[in-house]
């Protein structure tokens, strides 16, 4: 039987324990053998000296996940042409690992968005969705093209934002109980996000 791969992107700016925990919950679905982390690019929207480079944001990533068993980090979007779009990304990850059965992994928040993606009606096409989200999650509102592809996981999220940490550091007040160590202490040796 082909691996079960569950695929999960973001710009994890900085990554946070809202994100460890939604990484441990797909990997605890059953529905999944394996996640791995997409590391977006720099987005052309996102530009600006409060944010850290990819660089960075790909070693945080590395620490965050470092004790978490079948979880690796790919950086693939940065390889593949830009503007990275996550069609084009699925397309190069089946043509390279043709026997890989892949999931796309994303949160209650995202679903409710899913039909503003770029080419989603092709996404869906490529892969079934694997949705973490609340139990009282409302899908009256998703259209029943996107929910036939999609599989629900229950999640408790925590409540963190990287927008929120980085205002936190520019304010200069503690992180500690939002990062992991590991990537507290990166940002702190590296002096990122104080601009």
């Amino acid at each position: 039987m082909a691996d079960r791969i569950g695929l999960l992107g973001g710009t994890f700016d900085p990554v946070h324990n809202g994100h460890v925990s939604i990484f441990r919950s797909f990997l605890n679905s059953d529905f999944i053998d394996e996640l791995w982390i997409l590391l977006t690019p720099d987005p052309p929207h996102k530009q600006g000296r409060n944010h850290s480079s990819y660089a960075d944001r790909l070693n945080m990533l590395h620490l965050a996940v470092a004790d978490i068993g079948n979880i690796s980090v790919s950086t693939i979007e940065n390889e593949l042409p830009k503007p990275s779009f996550t069609i084009q990304t699925l397309r190069a990850l089946k043509e390279k690992y043709s026997n890989k059965n892949f999931h796309y992994c994303i949160g209650g928040d995202s679903l409710s968005s899913f039909h503003l993606w770029k080419d989603y009606t092709s996404i869906l096409q490529e892969v079934d969705l694997l949705v973490a989200e609340r139990p009282d999650f409302n899908h009256s509102k998703i259209s029943e093209d996107i929910l036939k592809h999609t599989v629900t996981i229950s999640h408790e999220p925590i409540r963190v934002s990287s927008t929120d940490i980085r205002e936190r550091i520019k304010l200069g007040n503690s992180i500690s109980d939002l990062v992991p160590q590991g990537v507290e202490d990166y940002i702190l040796t590296k002096r990122l996000y104080q601009q």
